[in-house]
C-alpha cells in the first residue's frame, strides 16, 4: 500500500536573541505531529532552522563586536540545542548561511527574472528593522511598529521587485478553491481579504546590506531577507541527504506552521513566489496565536519571556511538551506561566498518569507477584481505547493537538476511575474473586500501556518508560493503540516517580 509522504515544516527561527518558549512551542508541535506520523507508518521529512541573514543580525554582530557570521554561529547553535532539548526529531535542520540553501536562492531568484517576475525600480518607505519589513503609514499606530514599538527608519534605494501584483488573481482563485488552505478560517479570511485589498509589487533586493545572498545578475545587491528565509522550505529538500534531491519525494509540504505575525509574508508572498517558479504550493498552512505573559505578547525585544531550558530543568521535557499543547489550544493565543506549568504537572502528569503507573505496578507487585496475569481487557476499557485511538490519529492529523490530548486523557481518566470503583485491595482478600481481581489488573495494566501509544508523541521520555515498567513491547507504532495488546506472563518492573513532586515553581511570572 501507498502511503503519502508527510513534508512539515516550522518557520526558520531569526537569531538575533536566544530562544525562548514561543520558538519552543511551534518545534514541540510539529514534532507531535511528525512523531505520531511516524507511528502510523508515513514516510516523514521535518524541517526546521534559523534564519541568519538581514540587517538586524548584522546590527547585533556589530554591536558585540563579531563579524556577522561569528554571531549567527552561535545564535544557531543555541536554537539547535533548544530543538535537542525539547526532544524534536528534525530530519533536517537548516540554516540560511548553508551554501546548499544560497545557492539554491540564487538558482530560484533566476527562474523569477528568467519567467519575467522580476523588474529594476525605486524603493521607499518605512521599514522596521526589528521586523525586517516595510510598513505603510496606516499600519502604524501612533507612527509606530505594531510589534516592536519602535520607529521605523524611511528608505530609499534602487532594487529589483517580484512582480507581486500579478499573482491577485490566482491566489484569490486559489484561496476560493480550497477554503481550508489557511487555518483556522479567521486566518484565511484574513489572508483572502488582503489579497483582495490589492497587491503591490514588492522588493525583493537590497542594495544598502550586505550581509544577505547577493542577486545572481546583480550581485552589488543582496536578496531581501524575507525571500531568502522563505526559500529554506523548497532548497532543504535539494541538499538535506549529500548526492539526492528528495523534491519529488515530499513537496509540496503537508503543513507549514507559523505564528501569526508572519502570516503576510507566507499566505500572501510565499505561494506566490511558488506560482511564480512553477511550483505547487503547499497543501496546508497552520497559522497558530500568541503565547502571552500578563496579557502581553512574548517577545525577545519586550524581554518578557519564559525561558523553556528552565522548565525542562525543573519539569522534565515532557512536562513542556504536555503542558504547552494542553493549557494553549493550537491555532489561537494562550495565556502560559511557570504558576500554571506547576498545576497542570501536579494535577495531571503526576496525580493522573504518574500515580496511576505506580498503582497499577505496585498492585500487580503485591497481588500477583509481578507478573500479568492471564485475562481479558474489559469491555467498557476496550472500547475506550479503541475510540481514543480514532479521535487522536483525527485530530492529530488535523493539527488539533489540545483536542487530541485530552482525548488520549479519557482513558486516563477512566482507568483511574475502575481503580476507585473496583477497589482492587478488596478484591484481593476474598479468594472466590480471583478471577475478577485478574481481569482488573490486566484491564488496568493493558489501558495504562495504551495510553502510552495515545501519548508517546506528547511525552517521548515517558511513554518508553511507562512501556518497559509494564513489561509490555517497546513498539511505539499505532497498531499497539489497541486493547489485549499485553502479553499475559508479562513482568512488572519498578516504575519509579514518572512525575516527581516538585515543592517550589518556578517564579517571577504569574499571570
Amino acid at each position: 500500500m501507498h502511503v503519502q509522504p508527510t513534508f512539515i515544516t516550522t518557520p526558520i527561527y531569526y537569531v538575533n536573541a536566544q530562544p525562548h518558549l514561543g520558538h519552543a512551542y511551534t518545534t514541540i508541535a510539529a514534532d507531535v505531529y511528525a512523531r505520531h506520523m511516524r507511528q502510523r507508518g508515513e514516510d516523514v521529512f521535518f524541517l526546521t532552522g534559523t534564519d541568519e541573514h538581514g540587517d538586524k543580525n548584522a546590527r547585533v554582530a556589530a554591536e558585540q563586536g563579531l563579524t556577522p557570521q561569528q554571531f549567527v554561529d552561535g545564535s544557531s547553535a543555541a536554537f539547535r540545542r533548544m530543538t535537542n532539548a525539547v526532544l524534536a526529531t528534525q530530519d533536517f535542520f537548516i540554516r540560511t548561511t548553508d551554501a546548499g540553501h544560497m545557492a539554491f536562492v540564487q538558482r530560484f531568484l533566476q527562474t523569477l527574472k528568467d519567467n519575467g517576475h522580476v523588474y529594476e525600480g525605486v524603493y521607499e518607505g518605512l521599514y522596521c528593522t526589528g521586523c525586517e519589513a516595510f510598513y505603510k503609514e496606516e499600519d502604524l499606530p501612533g507612527g509606530l511598529c505594531p510589534d516592536h514599538g519602535t520607529k521605523p527608519e524611511w528608505l530609499q534605494e534602487s532594487n529589483w521587485f517580484f512582480r507581486l501584483s500579478a499573482f491577485q488573481e490566482p491566489l484569490l482563485a486559489h484561496y476560493d478553491a480550497d477554503p481550508a488552505f489557511v487555518r483556522p478560517a479567521a486566518r484565511w479570511n484574513e489572508a483572502r481579504s488582503f489579497i483582495a485589498g490589492g497587491l503591490e509589487d514588492v522588493s525583493l533586493s537590497r542594495a544598502s546590506i550586505e550581509w544577505g545572498v547577493p542577486l545572481p545578475w546583480a550581485p552589488d545587491q543582496t536578496c531581501y531577507v524575507w525571500f531568502d528565509a522563505l526559500l529554506n522550505y523548497a532548497s532543504a529538500l535539494t541538499y538535506a541527504r549529500p548526492g539526492e534531491d528528495l523534491t519529488e519525494r515530499y513537496w509540496p509540504p503537508r503543513w507549514q506552521l507559523l505564528a501569526k505575525d508572519i502570516l503576510k509574508f507566507h499566505a500572501v508572498i510565499w505561494p506566490a513566489m511558488l506560482l511564480a517558479a512553477g511550483y505547487a504550493l503547499p497543501q496546508r498552512l497552520m497559522i497558530h496565536g500568541y503565547l502571552t505573559v500578563r496579557d502581553t505578547k512574548m517577545s525577545k525585544s519586550l524581554g518578557n519571556v519564559l525561558d523553556p531550558f528552565a522548565v525542562i530543568d525543573r519539569y522534565g521535557v515532557d512536562a513542556l511538551r504536555y503542558y504547552l499543547l494542553r493549557d494553549v489550544r493550537f491555532g489561537g493565543d494562550g495565556g502560559i506561566s511557570y504558576d500554571a506549568v506547576h498545576e497542570r504537572y501536579h494535577a495531571e502528569l503526576a496525580n493522573d498518569l504518574g500515580n496511576l503507573l505506580n498503582r497499577v505496578t505496585a498492585m500487580i507487585g503485591k497481588y500477583r507477584d509481578g507478573i500479568v496475569p492471564d485475562a481479558q481487557c474489559e469491555p467498557g476499557i476496550a472500547a475506550a481505547i479503541a475510540l481514543a485511538s480514532e479521535s487522536v490519529a483525527r485530530h492529530v492529523h488535523a493539527l488539533e493537538l489540545t483536542e487530541a490530548l485530552d482525548a488520549a486523557w479519557v482513558v486516563v481518566r477512566d482507568l483511574n476511575r475502575l481503580v476507585e470503583d473496583r477497589a482492587p485491595w478488596t478484591l484481593a482478600k476474598e479468594p472466590a474473586r480471583a478471577d475478577e481481581l485478574d481481569t482488573v489488573l490486566y484491564t488496568l495494566a493493558d489501558g495504562t500501556r495504551a495510553c502510552a501509544i495515545l501519548l508517546a508523541a506528547v511525552l517521548p521520555d515517558s511513554a518508553p518508560r511507562m512501556l518497559a515498567a509494564l513489561g509490555a513491547s517497546d513498539a511505539l507504532d499505532w497498531g499497539q493503540a489497541v486493547a489485549n495488546a499485553l502479553p499475559a506472563g508479562a513482568r512488572i518492573a519498578a516504575a519509579g516517580p514518572l512525575f516527581p513532586r516538585i515543592e517550589e515553581p518556578l517564579g517571577g511570572d504569574a499571570n
